[in-house]
């Protein structure tokens, strides 16, 4: 991957990662966490880790963020009032972050191994999807089902839970 590529989606990480703490609209909240992990999988993808990305688009960006968005629903949660900002703390803030940046840069600046760059990795031969595959359906069979079997109940669970009696 081009350096410029992953700048850019390094950038999208903590952006949408600063928005995730920002955002005073919870399901805003968790739309800015789903950009963030497309992010981070687009790293892992970068660094040849294509299993590794998959499954961070497949259950965290996925799976996770649907039952984050299920509860928000849920809850009925609602934007958080409009409150004062306490300028006092977030200056403090905003100066501790600074500092730290700062003596992060300096770690780097003064680490000779921080500025040069990593060799290529070498290629591997071994399909890990594959191999997960096969370990998961054969070895690992039966606690794969059971667990999708729990999932569904908790499912249903909650749905039934959840609906409302009509009055």
């Amino acid at each position: 991957m081009s350096p410029f590529l992953f700048w850019i989606f390094a950038l999208l990480m903590l952006v949408f990662g600063a928005a995730v703490v920002i955002n005073r609209n919870p399901v805003a909240s968790a739309l800015s966490l789903v950009v963030s992990f497309l992010g981070l999988a687009a790293l892992f993808m970068s660094l040849d880790a294509y299993f590794i990305g998959i499954i961070q688009v497949l259950v965290y960006a996925g799976a996770v963020m649907v039952l984050f968005l299920f509860i928000i629903m849920l809850l009925d949660l609602r934007a958080e009032e409009e409150r004062r900002i306490n300028w006092v703390a977030s200056v403090g803030g905003i100066a501790v972050a600074l500092i730290l940046l700062i003596q992060i840069l300096l770690v780097i600046g003064h680490f000779k191994a921080a500025r040069q760059t990593f060799p290529p990795l070498a290629g591997s031969t071994i399909d890990d999807v594959r191999n997960v595959g096969a370990l998961l359906f054969s070895n690992y069979n039966l606690p794969f089902q059971i667990i999708g079997v729990l999932v569904l109940v908790a499912t249903i669970g909650v749905v039934l839970l959840s609906r409302r009696d009509p009055r």
